[in-house]
């Protein structure tokens, strides 16, 4: 006797998401409003919607989310293009407070929270200034320089950033011993005292980015360490755009550091995932 048993069809599941592009000198993200936590924090799903060629296109994707910390207007969460959650990224966070002012959760200020601590953005029309973590320490390789401004960063002076191999040269450091399995960014930076030329390799894009936020801090304080510029404004000038940092010295540390630039809404859509 033979039995047939029929089953229902299984549908997929999909799910409707509303995202926001924003972009800081052409770094770009995609901007997820999750404080109803409905998005799923999938390393292979963020990595497709960051897809340019599958998905929606990113350096990286940002979740706004709700703070436990109750003076906060928000919090930030960011994962690279490669689907994993990263350190602190500069024009993101620029990004995320023009996003925060889009939803009406903030006017002229916004105090959120990152991976690194606390930030504060002071909304100026168009420009963004961000208020960025404390730097203790750099240190000189010899070749370069080295330092954490919310994520790693290596520093490389050259006579012709414009003539460089970013992808190709970036990865030989951030894939060297010395950075071992954690990696690093690279900048490339040409110029001398009030404006610099910065390209940068990020790790978890794996390829050289448009403009780097943390990155252009980075560059702004090494070149004052280096005595290559003695102002505290640095001007930088990125594929995407112009940045400026602005820094006090205290003693052997840089504090009161601010990134200020643009960062604008491209578009909004709806995708299934």
């Amino acid at each position: 006797m033979i039995f047939i048993v029929y089953l229902p069809r299984l549908e997929k599941f999909f799910m409707k998401l509303t995202f926001y592009k924003y972009q800081g000198t052409g770094n770009d993200f995609i901007l997820i409003d999750n404080r109803s936590l409905l998005f799923k924090k999938d390393a292979k799903s963020i990595e497709k919607l960051c897809d340019r060629k599958f998905g929606i296109g990113a350096d990286g994707l940002i979740l706004l989310e709700t703070s436990k910390n109750p003076s906060d207007d928000f919090s930030m969460v960011y994962f690279n293009a490669d689907g994993k959650e990263s350190s602190m990224c500069g024009n993101g966070g620029r990004c995320i407070a023009a996003f925060a002012k889009k939803l009406g959760l903030v006017e002229k200020e916004a105090k959120f929270s990152a991976i690194d601590g606390e930030h504060l953005a002071v909304l100026d029309g168009e420009t963004i200034r961000l208020k960025m973590m404390d730097v203790n320490e750099i240190e000189d390789l010899g070749n370069g320089y080295f330092l954490d401004t919310g994520s790693p960063h290596h520093v490389l002076f050259t006579e012709e950033v414009g003539l460089l191999n970013v992808k190709s040269e970036g990865a030989k450091i951030r894939y060297s011993e010395k950075y071992g399995e954690e990696g690093t960014n690279v900048n490339f930076v040409q110029g001398k005292e009030a404006v610099f030329i910065v390209r940068t390799y990020e790790r978890g894009v794996e390829d050289e980015t448009l403009s780097c936020g943390t990155g252009a801090v980075a560059v702004a304080l090494a070149v004052y360490f280096s005595g290559k510029t003695s102002l505290n404004k640095i001007n930088l000038e990125t594929l995407g755009g112009n940045l400026s940092v602005n820094f006090e010295k205290s003693g052997k540390a840089y504090t009161n550091i601010w990134l200020n630039g643009p960062a604008e809404q491209v578009f909004k859509g709806e995708i299934e995932v």
